[in-house]
């Protein structure tokens, strides 16, 4: 797998609403920073995204405009415009912002160890 099909797997994983496949394309050490918080155990990670499942209803993520600004045999960080829609209280919903994206590879396999999202 490549970082760059590690992160369409992360974007679709994502989309499916169930953590643990998300949780499969993860470091044991990630860590996220959002708008109003900081999540630096898995624990906290899962309860930030299930809680963002649960706000925003049917919710679909992309990422538009990827740049990869750094990258060698370990490491890739990329940079894109992220994008959700969805439904909140039954009405329809969608809004954008910046994300920032880095991972490593262990053992032949890439995963990602930090995400900064920002509106």
């Amino acid at each position: 797998m490549t970082y760059q099909t590690a992160l369409n797997q992360y974007i679709k994983a994502t989309n499916t609403h169930n953590f643990d496949n998300v949780e499969k394309l993860l470091h044991e050490n990630a860590i996220y920073w959002f708008t109003n918080k900081s999540c630096t155990t898995m624990e906290e990670i899962r309860a930030f995204f299930e809680n963002a499942w649960d706000t925003i209803k049917e919710e679909v993520y992309s990422a538009k405009n990827v740049q990869w600004i750094a990258v060698d045999d370990h490491t890739a960080s990329c940079l894109y415009t992220f994008h959700y829609e969805g439904y909140m209280n039954g009405e329809f919903i969608s809004g954008s912002g910046r994300a920032t994206n880095v991972f490593v590879k262990e053992k032949e396999e890439w995963k990602l160890i930090h995400e900064h999202l920002s509106r």
